[in-house]
């Protein structure tokens, strides 16, 4: 019995032992994780937030109390889907952001504007609703960075998306009366273009393969134009398809050249390499228009080769 006692004594000694080697000692368990200075978040963005304990997570919001959507009748409440919001988590030595915009179309540019020049990422923009009046757009973000500087660039853009919206611009064109110097237009944006029933519209194809098949050009994978109008004022739309890496250089240049970006998304599924088209809308003089497409394909262009 003795020798019993005595085994269970050692037994549990040696447990006591092996947990103390084992736990941590009592200062590095008090010591915090490092986290998000949530106080110094919402100072910078302007923005009420929140902390998600469980993931680290600070989100600020702004309801978009000051829109009066309706969507069939519907009255829209901002906790229905017109809710701006940014989400901060660590990353590395630093931090990233996400989040959401809900924007008037005529707020969008402006605003896109403001968050690259501002070192923000814009990685999608599209609709949410059919049928919704006022029309509202919703524009994705990213970022990678200090906490600071990513708090500060998303209250700039936050601060944008307060502003009222600008006008719409508007002209007269109809591509009956096409007036303009294609083969300058040609020159300028250094492509051949089809010049029919008054539009002059370009086609530049890129590769890909889906389903282990190779597409192109004829099935849509392709960045083109579409000019109509005269030489002093013209409109261009049209598409870019571009690598996920190529996005923001052709987002900057479109802008930097005034031309409107008016969605940006996928076409297609399981692709490679992933292809992310933008689709864009421009008025002006056409040379100028023809030089800042030409701008942004160059972008694009230094991306895939390297040199940027």
């Amino acid at each position: 019995m003795t020798s019993q006692k005595t085994s269970l004594l050692s037994l549990v000694a040696c447990a006591g032992w092996l947990a103390s080697t084992l736990t941590l000692p009592a200062a590095a368990q008090s010591l915090p994780t490092p986290g998000l200075d949530g106080a110094e978040i919402e100072r910078l963005t302007g923005a009420k937030g929140a902390l998600d304990g469980a993931s680290g997570v600070f989100k600020v919001s702004v309801p978009r109390t000051d829109l009066k959507v309706r969507v069939g009748g519907v009255r829209l409440h901002p906790r229905l889907g017109l809710t701006s919001w940014a989400a901060f988590q660590k990353a590395g030595g630093g931090a990233m952001v996400m989040g959401d915009l809900v924007l008037l179309e005529p707020q969008v540019n402006p605003v896109m504007s403001v968050a690259l020049d501002s070192g923000l990422e814009v990685t999608a923009l599209h609709n949410h609703f059919f049928g919704d009046e006022p029309k509202v757009m919703f524009m994705h973000l990213g970022g990678h960075g200090s906490v600071q500087d990513l708090a500060a660039a998303v209250g700039k853009v936050f601060r944008a998306a307060g502003e009222p919206p600008p006008a719409v611009p508007r002209v007269e064109i109809d591509p009956a009366q096409t007036s303009f110097d294609a083969a300058r237009i040609e020159r300028l944006l250094g492509a051949k273009g089809e010049l029919k029933d008054g539009v002059l519209r370009f086609t530049i194809g890129r590769a890909a393969r889906m389903h282990g098949e190779a597409v192109g050009a004829a099935m849509g994978v392709n960045t083109w134009a579409a000019f109509a109008g005269s030489d002093a004022q013209s409109v261009v739309d049209g598409d870019f398809a571009m690598e996920e890496a190529e996005l923001q250089t052709v987002l900057k240049a479109l802008r930097r050249a005034g031309i409107e970006v008016v969605a940006i998304h996928n076409h297609m599924t399981g692709e490679e390499p992933r292809i992310v088209f933008l689709h864009y809308w421009g008025i002006g003089p056409a040379a100028r228009l023809a030089q800042g497409l030409r701008a942004a394909l160059d972008a694009q262009a230094a991306v895939k080769t390297g040199s940027r």
